[in-house]
């Protein structure tokens, strides 16, 4: 599923094909959020995101691929 970060004073989003279902994101970026902790996800092609819990502005689930 697509999932997009906005990055506080980031100058675009951070955009990524996530194999992790919707509830598995929203309790990871709950989670960075509320405890400042690095937000981490993979990606499809096997690449890893790393974004400072403190800094993500938000996080937009989309639908996932079928």
């Amino acid at each position: 599923m697509e999932v997009k970060i906005g990055v506080q004073q980031g100058p675009r989003e951070v955009v990524l094909e996530s194999p992790q279902t919707q509830d598995e994101v929203v309790a990871l970026a709950s989670a960075a959020v509320e405890k400042g902790t690095p937000l981490v996800l993979a990606d499809e092609k096997g690449r890893t995101v790393v974004i400072p819990g403190d800094k993500i502005a938000y996080v937009e689930i989309g639908r996932a691929h079928v």
